[in-house]
């Protein structure tokens, strides 16, 4: 086990030393924000009776890839399947790099394969939360559109 601090945890990945879930992976462009544990713990005292947003990931195939949409984003569904009894599989013929190009308000992981995350948010955070740092594993660039 080696202590790794977020960034030099994302770094670790883009280097395929180690394995990031896309939660993961999420959480810690979040925790990059942060300089310092004194800075994170300041500010989760200081949000801490904000309140907090129940999340389900909902993961669309797309033509090349994956795109795990979190509330927020334009592709969201109204009333996604938090029980997992309908069965819905959402799924697309376009690429990611088209959806990306078409889309204007994200909030979502685009995978487009295990070593290759990126995380675009272009929206508001609930309850004072801090939007995570938009990293890209790969050399991919969708920035110009956000």
């Amino acid at each position: 086990i080696q202590w790794s601090s977020p960034p030099e945890a994302i770094e670790r990945f883009k280097s395929q030393e180690i394995w990031l879930a896309p939660p993961q992976f999420y959480e810690l462009c979040r925790l990059c924000n942060f300089t310092s544990l004194n800075e994170l713990h300041k500010f989760n005292s200081d949000r801490a009776l904000e309140g907090c947003e129940r999340w389900l990931p909902v993961t669309l195939a797309a033509a090349d890839g994956f795109i795990q949409l979190l509330p927020g984003d334009e592709l969201y569904p109204e009333d996604p399947d938090y029980t997992g009894e309908r069965k819905v599989t959402m799924s697309t013929d376009k690429t990611v790099e088209d959806l990306m190009r078409e889309g204007s308000i994200f909030h979502r992981i685009v995978i487009k394969n295990t070593n290759s995350l990126a995380v675009y948010v272009n929206i508001q955070a609930k309850y004072k939360h801090m939007n995570p740092l938009m990293i890209n594993t790969d050399s991919s660039n969708y920035n110009s559109r956000l």
